[in-house]
């Protein structure tokens, strides 16, 4: 099969995204497919000999495209690279992490193309992307996950903006620590852990850079897990350990920032409520093909859904490749089962 894998963009994640397309280009070159990586922040293009030679420079897939993206990329939008995609390419790997490559809109463009692709649809994307919406969801379908509140900033970045929560929101959030995050972001891009009220304003500021809505949510004092969850089958809970500090960006992808235990040590009931709960989260927003479900669990036990991810990192240090070589599958395998349950669309 002849794969096209979109990766790197212009989002806060593109480091990361190209790291996935590197990882998934060589994965899916060692299964038999004819493979071009195609980078839409800076429109490069890598296939044939160009591609194998890259795949096998030792200093890995984040040598396969610049980590700068040219002046004026981000005003293309993902419009070029969908029309210019060569006809005889049978599926897109979506490998975009965040942004327009996570949201629905490329897999909007993709479906008016008529070109099968990986992973989750318009409508589930979308929706997970919109955290805030997802959370009501979660809430309407008995899936716990920590009480919120919202401020939406000023359409000009100009404009001053003074927010603050009324007491009585800070009570209902438990009281500081609070955790201050953009409503459409991932990797824990923009997160502030704020300790005071005197915290709030700037860690809402840092999250009114990454978009105009800004959630306050409340902190859950406890364990840090993840459930990956493959064409509706739930893989093996995982657990992060950061090595100190908050898990943030640094610890997500920085070589030995963190420990991870998978499966993670819980007790068999536990281990059911969240491999159910991963499934529930998945199906209420209509995910396919992989996803990775957040969770907190807090000091009794409770466990309390954070997002779902329709477009998990698939890199060296990512949790999904953890998930599924405990459930007993290699990368290859992984990345042939996503493959496998992409959907087949009516040819161009």
């Amino acid at each position: 099969m002849r794969i096209a894998v979109l990766m790197g963009g212009t989002s806060p994640e593109r480091e990361i995204s190209i790291r996935t397309g590197g990882g998934v280009g060589k994965a899916l070159l060692k299964l038999g497919h004819e493979v071009v990586l195609l980078d839409t922040g800076t429109g490069k293009l890598l296939q044939g000999s160009d591609l194998h030679a890259a795949l096998g420079n030792p200093a890995g897939p984040a040598a396969l495209a610049p980590v700068a993206v040219p002046a004026g990329a981000k005003g293309m939008g993902l419009d070029p690279f969908v029309d210019g995609l060569s006809r005889d390419v049978e599926l897109v790997f979506v490998a975009l992490h965040g942004g327009d490559g996570e949201n629905g809109t490329l897999q909007a463009l993709l479906d008016l193309a008529r070109v099968p692709y990986t992973g989750s649809g318009v409508l589930a994307s979308a929706l997970a992307m919109d955290k805030a919406i997802s959370k009501r969801i979660f809430v309407h379908e008995a899936v716990p996950t920590p009480e919120w509140a919202e401020r939406w900033a000023p359409e000009d970045p100009a404009q001053p903006w003074n927010p603050d929560l009324e007491d009585e929101e800070i009570e209902r959030l438990g009281g500081f620590p609070v955790i201050v995050k953009p409503n459409d972001q991932g990797s824990t891009v923009g997160i502030t852990v704020a300790a005071s009220r005197a915290e709030l304003k700037p860690a809402l500021h840092t999250a009114r850079r990454f978009g105009r809505l800004a959630l306050i949510e409340r902190y859950i004092p406890g364990r840090e897990v993840t459930v990956s969850v493959l064409d509706d089958r739930a893989l093996p809970v995982v657990e992060i350990i950061p090595e100190g500090g908050f898990y943030d960006y640094e610890h997500k992808y920085t070589a030995g920032a963190s420990r991870y235990e998978c499966p993670a040590r819980l007790s068999p009931e536990a281990t059911e409520r969240l491999l159910d709960l991963g499934i529930r989260a998945c199906r209420a927003l209509r995910t396919r093909g992989v996803a990775r479900v957040d969770f907190r669990v807090d000091e009794e036990g409770t466990p309390f859904c954070l997002e779902v991810n329709t477009v998990p990192g698939l890199t060296e240090t990512s949790l999904v490749p953890k998930a599924a070589a405990a459930a007993g599958m290699s990368y290859e395998d992984l990345v042939r089962a996503i493959v496998d349950a992409a959907p087949v669309t009516a040819a161009r």
